[in-house]
């Protein structure tokens, strides 16, 4: 089962790279990482997505408890959360064919960011089924180059997912959340 787990790291160097290697060393493939700041100065989010039961994806918690600059995590699969993904891809779009592009991107509620005589950046924004559907519709009429930002998940109402900083960075933050 896939499983979307947030990180609460500190933002310091070779975080990105002890998490990294936490889930290689564990055999787990990261199907999606993506990285970005908090509203807390010094503090980034990892959303990361990766196939395991819950048993496995519970003990992965536990070791990402145990890498120092690790403040919090959360599993995100079984609540109620909104996910999105940013994919910008470049369309061919010669005359005959750019019409029939710009009628996709209307349907799709996507946006065309940039314009060439012969092609099209569009920026589209989702859930992963909405990406991967507007992939299909465009492939016929030709991708060109495609990057995505990979997933990105908040619960849904309105506590955070974490409490306020006031532990040391080593997980003591999690007997707080848990006992929600």
């Amino acid at each position: 089962m896939r499983h979307t787990l947030v990180a609460l790291v500190e933002d310091k160097p070779g975080v990105l790279n002890r998490v990294a290697s936490l889930f290689r060393r564990r055999a787990f493939n990261i199907e999606s990482l993506t990285v970005g700041h908090t509203e807390q100065p010094g503090l980034s989010r990892m959303t990361i997505v990766v196939d395991g039961d819950d048993i496995a994806i519970e003990r992965l918690t536990a070791y990402l408890y145990k890498l120092v600059n690790v403040v919090h995590v959360e599993d995100l699969t079984h609540v109620p959360a909104v996910t999105r993904d940013l994919a910008m891809i470049k369309v061919a779009a010669p005359p005959e064919t750019r019409t029939q592009v710009m009628q996709v991107v209307d349907v799709y509620r996507a946006r065309i960011v940039d314009v060439t005589s012969q092609s099209l950046i569009i920026e589209v924004t989702g859930d992963e089924e909405k990406i991967e559907s507007f992939v299909e519709v465009l492939r016929p009429l030709g991708i060109l180059e495609m990057v995505r930002t990979g997933l990105l998940a908040m619960s849904r109402g309105g506590a955070p997912l974490y409490p306020p900083p006031n532990g040391n960075g080593n997980g003591h933050h999690h007997a707080a959340a848990s006992a929600d």
